[in-house]
C-alpha cells in the first residue's frame, strides 16, 4: 500500500490537509478526502487509514472550538447515531463500498435538496429542538454514514444548518460530536482488520499534512462570514455526494 506513485502520495497529501481544514474551519470538507482516499486505497481500508487522521483533526477541532458546543442537540442525537452506528458496523462487516457509496450519495444529495427547499420555502421555519422525526433521521443517517464511509460530515452539517446553527456553535457541537463518534468505531474497525500495521504507517506520514491544514482552518475561520460559510459547506457536500454516485 506504501509503494505509490508519487502524484498519488500527493494526492493524499492534499487530502490530509483537507482533513485538518474540515475541522477547523469548513465542516463537510473531509468528504473530498474520502473520495481521494478510497480512488487510491482499498475502498474497506481507507475507512480505516482515513478514521485515524480525522482523530488528529478532531484533537485540533476540539482545542479551538470545545467551549462553543451546544450540548442538548449532542444529547439528543446520541440515541439514533448510536443505531446508526450499529448497523453502519453490521453493513460494513458484509457489504463493500461499492454498495454503499452511491446509496450515501443519494442521501447527501436529498439532504442537501431539502436544506434548500426548507430555507427558500417562506412558510417554514429552522429545525427545532421539538422535531423529532429531523433529529432522528439525521442522526441515524449520520451514525451510518460516519461508521461506513467517514462521510458522516455532510449528513451532520445538514443538520446543524437546517437548524440555523451559529458558525462558531456549528464547529463546536461538530467538533465533539466526531471526537466522541471517532473514537468510538476506532475499536470496532480495528476489529474488523481494518486498521493494520501498513495503514498506521501510512498514517504517520500524512498527519503532519491534517496539522498543516487544521492551522490553516483556524486562521481562515475569522475571515469567514455565517452566510459564506453555509453556501461553501452545501457547495462542499454537493461535491462529495456526486462523487460517490461515480461507479
Amino acid at each position: 500500500m506504501l509503494d505509490l506513485m508519487p502524484w498519488a502520495w500527493a494526492l493524499l497529501a492534499l487530502a490530509a490537509a483537507i482533513v485538518g481544514v474540515s475541522k477547523t474551519a469548513l465542516p463537510g470538507a473531509s468528504t473530498i478526502s474520502v473520495a481521494i482516499f478510497a480512488a487510491f486505497l482499498p475502498a474497506r481500508t481507507s475507512t480505516g487509514a482515513l478514521l485515524i487522521l480525522l482523530i488528529v483533526g478532531d484533537v485540533f477541532a476540539l482545542l479551538t472550538y470545545r467551549r462553543h458546543a451546544h450540548w442538548p442537540t449532542l444529547l439528543r442525537l446520541a440515541p439514533p447515531v448510536a443505531a446508526g452506528i450499529a448497523l453502519g458496523a453490521l453493513f460494513l462487516a458484509f457489504a463493500s463500498n461499492a454498495i454503499v457509496k452511491p446509496v450515501i450519495g443519494v442521501i447527501l444529495l436529498g439532504m442537501v435538496a431539502i436544506t434548500l427547499w426548507r430555507r427558500r420555502s417562506a412558510s417554514t421555519d429552522a429545525i427545532t429542538h421539538t422535531n423529532l422525526s429531523a433529529t432522528i433521521g439525521y442522526g441515524t443517517l449520520g451514525g451510518f454514514t460516519t461508521m461506513v464511509a467517514n462521510a458522516g460530515g455532510p449528513v451532520m452539517s445538514m443538520y446543524l444548518l437546517a437548524m440555523r446553527t451559529p458558525v462558531k456553535v456549528f464547529l463546536g457541537t461538530a467538533a465533539w460530536f466526531f471526537a466522541i463518534v471517532n473514537i468510538i468505531k476506532l475499536p470496532i474497525l480495528v476489529g474488523l482488520g481494518l486498521i493494520t500495521v501498513p495503514v498506521l504507517l501510512l498514517d504517520a506520514v500524512l498527519i503532519p499534512l491534517v496539522v498543516v491544514g487544521a492551522l490553516l482552518g483556524r486562521w481562515m475561520i475569522p475571515r469567514i462570514h455565517q452566510a459564506l460559510f453555509d453556501r461553501i459547506v452545501l457547495i462542499l457536500t454537493i461535491v462529495g455526494a456526486a462523487y460517490l454516485l461515480i461507479p
